[in-house]
């Protein structure tokens, strides 16, 4: 294997400019947790690498009632999951974060680089996802702002063209009486992808779901929307029943495939458990 080009540019306009020039040819290196593992495995052969690892404007944290949480995509899902102002305001973000992999990885996996990787159990995605979350990504012909929802095009595969990468993430505030939850299913209780995943988001008005998004890991190509198990939920005053029937919906609209790790009989089981029980906690933080 020939040794790939390095570059190490400070700016995004240089970084924008090498991808620009070295197109599909070129791959972009943040935390390393994916893209190194998959070279050592001969599934990445780049002939360039642009290291965008020391462009500081791209790692922050900020919060504004008008605008909302706004992440920088060289964030640490370490840091994503510490910072005192995602767990107080987007808990299922740090729920998420500090759900994916080691100590080790989550201290160098960035979380633009979780999302480009696009891989179908990324935790991340399904809280963004429920959160209503949009990605600003910028080339050499401008800015572009995509929903989360939209990014992934299939395994391993986003919308980001050449030339183009992953600036931020901005989520919009949340209203009052919003809860939402994530959780994963993994063999292990160590550290281990997800074999199903489920994140849920509810907002009451008294007692009714006035509205209701969930979002699926693991079970289809990509991260999806499980729109008609929320369709189920919406406008009604949840109990066990409507919850079963939501769970239940939620595992049709799952696409699982069977591997190692799991059947896609058994995903499907999985889904319609862990949208029950995403959907109540949900509720119960609502309240």
């Amino acid at each position: 294997m020939t040794t790939p080009k390095y570059f190490t540019p400070r700016s995004i306009i240089e970084a924008t400019h090498l991808l620009s020039k070295y197109g599909v040819k070129s791959r972009i290196i943040a935390g390393g947790t994916d893209l190194v593992v998959q070279m050592k495995k001969n599934q990445a052969l780049p002939q360039y690498i642009v290291n965008i690892g020391g462009i500081r404007e791209l790692d922050f944290i900020t919060y504004d009632k008008s605008s909302g949480l706004r992440i920088g995509a060289l964030t640490t899902l370490d840091s994503l999951g510490k910072s005192s102002l995602v767990q107080s305001k987007f808990k299922i973000l740090a729920q998420a974060a500090g759900m994916l992999g080691s100590p080790t990885i989550r201290r160098q996996a960035t979380i633009g680089g979780n999302l480009c990787n696009a891989a179908p159990s990324a935790d991340t995605a399904p809280a963004l996802i429920v959160l209503g979350a949009r990605v600003k990504i910028t080339g050499i012909a401008g800015d572009k702002i995509v929903p989360v929802e939209d990014l992934c095009t299939g395994p391993g595969q986003t919308c980001i063209g050449s030339g183009e990468m992953l600036l931020e993430i901005q989520i919009p505030g949340l209203p009052s009486h919003c809860g939402a939850v994530y959780l994963k299913h993994k063999r292990t209780q160590g550290a281990d992808i997800a074999i199903a995943g489920a994140a849920a988001l509810v907002t009451l008005a008294g007692d009714v779901l006035k509205e209701v998004k969930i979002a699926l890991a693991a079970v289809a190509p990509t991260p999806i929307r499980a729109r008609q198990a929320e369709e189920i939920l919406k406008g009604k005053k949840p109990d066990a029943k409507l919850l079963e029937e939501a769970g239940k919906m939620a595992s049709t609209e799952a696409r699982p495939i069977d591997d190692i790790r799991a059947s896609a009989d058994y995903r499907r089981k999985l889904v319609k458990v862990l949208v029950k029980r995403a959907v109540k906690q949900a509720i119960e933080q609502a309240r």
